[in-house]
């Protein structure tokens, strides 16, 4: 009987330890992924809800510092620079604070993201933007807390917190126009050397048309005021692979010379045995 008894107890405690009950939360996280121009914003953020509370002057108080949510703080992200009342955000992620006035909301970017809540200890140095805005009253009261994505345009957006019957909008612009215009400016020149080089080692080395790689290598070495050592190597090898054997080893002995000065003891090597081969030491 005993035994029983203490087998009865310890598959109460096992089953007491492994069920899991899963309930709604009372301020539900949320994810939001918005396109700003070519700009990626991502927030995330908790919605506490009204529940016949007072909100503002109450459960959020004036002049004191607010999360922006529930739970752990607000985080937005940002895959470009953007601007925030002329203050520069460099891209990545940020937390949200917001101090709420009667008519108006002064509002942080924290770079500290990982806090649940206000930070315990505030760091004036982690603050990158901060910025008042004015607040508006709504016409009706609005249960959920809400952060949308606003007044989008190629150029900038409105980061929209509703609540309650207040409403705050922060405006914050993106590199567009700079992204756009350095596109089309670096498609119009056409290729770079870089994009020669590397078209003409990726024909060299695949066996395709040698014709076409020498004439990509030939443009690439005069757009380079001072080919490196291993482009050098390269242009030797290729030299060598359409039988120009003397261009083959003076180009080599020149990126052997390179090699020797960068201290590079595998490329002097490469080199030096290419020459053997050919018949140059």
């Amino acid at each position: 009987m005993k035994k029983f008894t203490v087998l009865a107890f310890a598959l109460t405690l096992m089953f007491s330890i492994n069920a899991q009950i899963t309930t709604p939360q009372p301020s539900p996280h949320t994810k939001i992924e918005q396109k700003v121009g070519l700009t990626d914003v991502t927030l995330e953020y908790s919605r506490p809800g009204m529940r016949e509370r007072t909100i503002f002057g109450d459960l959020v108080p004036y002049g004191k510092m607010w999360r922006t949510g529930a739970n752990k703080n607000t985080m937005i992200s940002f895959s470009d620079d953007v601007v925030v009342d002329g203050q520069t955000l460099k891209a990545g992620s940020y937390a949200i604070f917001v101090t709420p006035n009667e008519s108006d909301w002064d509002v942080v970017f924290y770079t500290d993201t990982e806090n649940w809540g206000t930070p315990a200890k505030w760091d004036a140095a982690k603050v990158a933007a901060k910025t008042t805005v004015e607040t508006m009253k709504l016409p009706m009261m609005v249960e959920t807390f809400t952060i949308t994505f606003d007044n989008l345009s190629n150029n900038s957006a409105e980061i929209g917190f509703i609540w309650a019957d207040t409403m705050a909008n922060i405006k914050f612009e993106v590199p567009t126009d700079a992204s756009v215009l350095k596109a089309i400016k670096k498609t119009m020149a056409g290729p770079t050397a870089n994009d020669y080089y590397a078209s003409a080692v990726y024909f060299m080395n695949e066996d395709k048309d040698m014709v076409k790689a020498e004439k990509w290598m030939d443009k690439a070495m005069n757009m380079i005021k001072e080919p490196a050592y291993w482009q050098l190597r390269q242009q030797s090898l290729l030299f060598a692979k359409i039988g120009k054997k003397k261009q083959a080893v003076e180009t080599a002995k020149k990126s052997l010379e390179g090699a020797k000065k960068a201290g590079n003891a595998d490329y002097v090597k490469m080199n030096m045995n290419s020459l053997k081969e050919w018949g140059a030491m």
